[in-house]
This record gives C-alpha cells, sequence and structure tokens, in this order.
C-alpha cells in the first residue's frame, strides 16, 4: 500500500508554516530551537519522508544562519528523523520494517511503564483528555492528518505522566519518528479511526483511577497498531 501524493502537504504549504514558526524562535534562536521546530513540522506530516530539505529555503523560512540550520539538521539526523547522502543534500529518512518494530519496543517500555508506575488515584488526565477531544474533532470534520497529529499528541500525554522531562525528551523523537511510518498508510482513516475509541477508552480507564486496566488496553491497542503498520510496509529489498 502506498500513500496518496494528493493527500500530502505541499512545499509550498510547509514553507509557509516553516515562516508562521518564525516569530517562535525569537532574537536568541538557536540550533535546538530550529530543531524543535523542524522536529513538530516532521511530526505533523508537513514533511512526508524522502522529501529533500532545502538548505536556502528553509533559512529564509526561518531567518536563521547556514551554521544554525546545518546544526539543527545534525541533531535531527542524530534522532534519526533526517539523513543526509553525500553530494545530494538533507532528507526526510525513510524508516524500514525494523525500524518500526524498534519504536513500537521503546514506546511499549515508556507508555507502558508510566501506566504501570502511577501511584494512587485520582490521576492528572487532562492533557489525555484533550488529546482524545482534538482527535474526535478532526474525524468528525474528516481532518485526518490533525487526527494523526492528535493521536500522537495523546500518546505523548500517556509518556507524560510519568512526570519525567527526560521521558518527554525522549518521546518527543520517538513519535515524531514514528510519524515517518504513518505514510505508508494510504488510507488514513481507516487506519485511525478504529483507534479514536481506543484512546477514549483508554482514557476513561485513567479516569475511573484504573492505571492496570489501562496499562492493559495499552498494551493490546500497541500490538495491534505495529501489526498494522507492517502489514502495509513495502518489503525490503
Amino acid at each position: 500500500m502506498t500513500a496518496d501524493p494528493s493527500a500530502a502537504p505541499s512545499d509550498a504549504a510547509a514553507l509557509a508554516g516553516l515562516v508562521a514558526d518564525r516569530a517562535l524562535l525569537g532574537r536568541t534562536s538557536t540550533a535546538e530551537r530550529v530543531a524543535a521546530v523542524l522536529r513538530q513540522r516532521i511530526a505533523q506530516g508537513s514533511f512526508p519522508p524522502g522529501t529533500r530539505l532545502s538548505e536556502e529555503r528553509i533559512r529564509g523560512a526561518l531567518g536563521v544562519s547556514r551554521n544554525t540550520l546545518r546544526e539543527a539538521f545534525r541533531l535531527l539526523t542524530h534522532e534519526r528523523l533526517l539523513v543526509h547522502r553525500l553530494n545530494r543534500g538533507t532528507f526526510v529518512r525513510v524508516l524500514g520494517g525494523d525500524d518500526i518494530v524498534d519504536i513500537y519496543r521503546v514506546r511499549r517500555l515508556v507508555e507502558c511503564a508510566a501506566l504501570r508506575g502511577l501511584g494512587a488515584p485520582p490521576y492528572e488526565v487532562s492533557e489525555v483528555r484533550a488529546a482524545v477531544s482534538a482527535g474526535e474533532r478532526a474525524a468528525a470534520e474528516g481532518r485526518w492528518q490533525e487526527c494523526s497529529t492528535a493521536n500522537i499528541r495523546f500518546h505523548q500525554a500517556l509518556a507524560g505522566l510519568a512526570g519525567s522531562p527526560r521521558t518527554d525528551e525522549m518521546m518527543r523523537g520517538v513519535l515524531a519518528e514514528l510519524r515517518l511510518a504513518f505514510h505508508v498508510m494510504g488510507d488514513l482513516r481507516r487506519f485511525h479511526e478504529p483507534y479514536l475509541v481506543r484512546n477514549q477508552e483508554i482514557a476513561g480507564a485513567l479516569g475511573r483511577g484504573n492505571a492496570a486496566e489501562a496499562e492493559r488496553l495499552l498494551a493490546s491497542y500497541l500490538d495491534d497498531s505495529l501489526g498494522q503498520l507492517l502489514e502495509a510496509y513495502p518489503e525490503e529489498p
């Protein structure tokens, strides 16, 4: 199954988004802040896998120096979101099946452990519920790219229940990398719609103070999601 090119954001739209993000950098912009902006755009699907990133156009959109942008590219390459090809430039990475399996291995270790480590209820699940609501609104309006983004936000919120800034930072990179895998799913509605109900079930279990049930639901959820992605992923040569 291949992604529908018509569903991918245009290059002009992606660059326009970066221009809007320019204000977030401020006068004290750093390579880390530029990397954060690009990471977010990758996570939102603005730059699909295989996209060549134009240094000149991105520098112009963000108003940063060549050295700053190249350092940001280096940081994102280290995070496995970008890849540099000699004499060709920097590209958004295309994942393989082994990458998908490893991403889900990390997700199980982090997300399930975050739920398992919760203390006595009640739990602060406002961010989890907000992500569920955002996904449901996007789905109701047929905005499936935004539904995908809300789903990423949901899982970030689950990991965030651990209360660890280091875990949060790691999961931002892992979930941004995961977004690269979603591009193989040609029908985003078919892929994401069933998980809206499952997100609600997990949030509901947490709301009732039943962390063990939420963890059980999440583990099954991750197994099913991994299986769907691997089934749709092209065979590697």
